[in-house]
This record gives structure tokens, sequence and C-alpha cells, in this order.
């Protein structure tokens, strides 16, 4: 079986989406390549999720980093497949990496570092604005260097958003009060971080995905903040004491907050005020949605998540 198994490398394994996109890799049985840098092999948390992958999923890894050329162009060259998961001050740096695949030419699908909201098609605010604009520069380098590709929009991440219900100041669900980003009205989606592993890992080898966006928009994942809290008020059998924040004090908030936490706002801004995730059609010009691409894949919904965190 794994002869006709696609090799995949994958950069940035051990971030926050990039473990679960090892693991689906390994567990779909694809030979699977981890670059890690030396430092990282040294780092506490690091250090165990690599003996994970290495002792309980079989995973190679490769020391090397995306400013070495040589390691790059190392690994590059044992895989089919390059998926980037690189954290936000390297997406810019993975010019470096297109560099390497186009030197090496074997490369039949290259996913560069994503994983959130459509870059070519969203509205935001600084720093957000620059941060998608980063990203989109990727996606002309890839298709300036003709490199075979797929771009992943998964949109939220249910395990960042859904166990405190949107709340940003907490660990838990709120039981009492909620405090809610604009109108409440713009849909947004989210997706349990495992199936969007899953569903990418299934779509590097679909022709249907390439050279396209890759968008997850189930429907049972795709509601709006007021929609959530109402799914929520149901499971625990409570009305909430509901605060409002208007855009103009959310954009005040954003411009007072610190660089991280200001990153996050003003993503929220752009999805929860502006609809980002939701106000536009995915035409097959350029882009394919996972739930339809794959019916038989079983997402979880907004509302069978919620019934976990009860």
């Amino acid at each position: 079986m794994a002869e006709n198994k696609s090799k995949i490398l994958i950069i940035g394994g051990t971030g926050y989406i990039g473990k679960f996109i090892v693991e689906a890799s390994a567990k779909a049985g694809h030979p699977t390549f981890v670059l890690v840098r030396e430092t990282t092999t040294k780092h506490p948390d690091k250090s165990k999720l690599l003996d994970n992958f290495k002792n309980n999923l079989g995973v190679t890894l490769l020391i090397g980093d995306i400013h070495d050329h040589e390691s790059l162009m190392n690994a590059i060259k044992l895989v089919d497949v390059v998926i980037s998961m690189v954290g936000g001050e390297l997406i810019g740096d993975q010019v470096k990496l297109i560099a390497a695949i186009k030197e090496c030419g074997n490369v039949k699908r290259f996913l560069p570092s994503e994983f959130g909201t459509d870059v070519d098609r969203v509205t935001a605010v600084e720093p957000a604005k620059s941060a998608f604009a980063r990203k989109a520069a990727i996606r002309r380098a890839i298709e300036a260097a003709g490199i075979p590709h797929t771009f992943v929009v998964c949109n939220g991440f249910a395990g960042y958003f859904l166990p405190t219900v949107g709340q940003m100041n907490t660990y838990t669900a709120p039981r009492e009060k909620i405090t809610i980003l604009g109108d409440g009205n713009p849909k947004a989606i989210f997706v349990k971080e495992e199936e969007i592993a899953s569903c990418t890992i299934k779509a590097i080898n679909d022709p249907r995905t390439l050279n396209k966006v890759l968008f997850f928009r189930p429907k049972g994942n795709t509601v709006s903040f007021n929609e959530l809290v109402s799914i929520w008020e149901s499971k625990i059998g409570k009305t909430l004491e509901k605060t409002y924040v208007s855009e103009e004090q959310l954009l005040k908030n954003i411009q007072e907050a610190p660089f991280g936490l200001s990153i996050v706002l003003s993503i929220m801004h752009s999805v929860l005020i502006n609809g980002a995730a939701t106000n536009f059609e995915i035409e097959p010009s350029f882009g394919v949605e996972a739930s339809e691409l794959y019916p038989e894949f079983k997402f979880t919904s907004v509302h069978e998540y919620l019934d976990q965190i009860v």
C-alpha cells in the first residue's frame, strides 16, 4: 500500500495545527517526514511531541531549517508533497521554500501555510491586513513559479473558539454573561482541527483540488455569533446576559492592544464584523468546498461540539 502513497514533507509540524497534519498524514499511511530545527529537538514540550511522531506514528524527523537551503533541498528530494505550517513570522520566508521546490522539480503538490480565511477575498484592518497580504504574496509567488498547489482555507479552529463560546478573557464556557462582537449576525465557520487535518490530507492527491482553494464550509459548522449563543443557551437551559461590543469599540480595542492580541482581535473583526468567511460565493473557477468534495466525511457540527463541553 505504502508504495502508492504520496511521501509528505511537513514544515512547522510542531505548531498548533501542524501537529494535527502530521498525525493525519501518518495515520492515512503516507510516509511522513517532518523538518525540524535542531533547537526544537531540545525544547521540553516539543521534544515530547517529536518522540510521539517518531515512536508512535512512524514519522521520519529531518534536521533542517527554512533558512538552510541545503537541508531544504535534501528534504524536498525525498517527497512528492510539501505542506508548510510555519508560523506568522516565517510566512514571508516561504519564498525560500518556493525556490527550493522549483529547483528540485519533483514536487507534485505544495500547500503553503494558510489555514485561515481566504486572503484573496478578505477585508481586514491592521495588523491582520498586513498578515493576510503576506500570505497573498506567497500565493502569487507560487503561481509565478508554476508550482502545483492547493491553498487551504479552513476558517476558524473549533478548539480555539468554541470551548469558551467565543469569549476572549476566560478558559471556560460562560454560564451567566456573554460578550458578542458587533451585531452578532455575520456567519463564521468553526471546524475541528483533526477534521481539517484529515480532509487536507485527503485533498493532496485529488485532481479536483489541484491549483485551487480548498474551502471548509460545512453547513453544520457555519453559524453566526447570535446563533452560537442561542445553541449554547439551549444546551445549558438558561438565557445569558448579553453585552454587544460595537465595531467602533472593537477598532479602539485593536489599536490599544499589544501585538499578539491585536492580531487576534483584527482577525475577529474581519470574520465577525465584515463576514470575511462567508460573504462571497465559492466559484468553480477558483475553489472547491470540502464537505461537497467528500460527502462521506463526517464533520462534527457546532451543536455536537458544544454537547461535549456542556
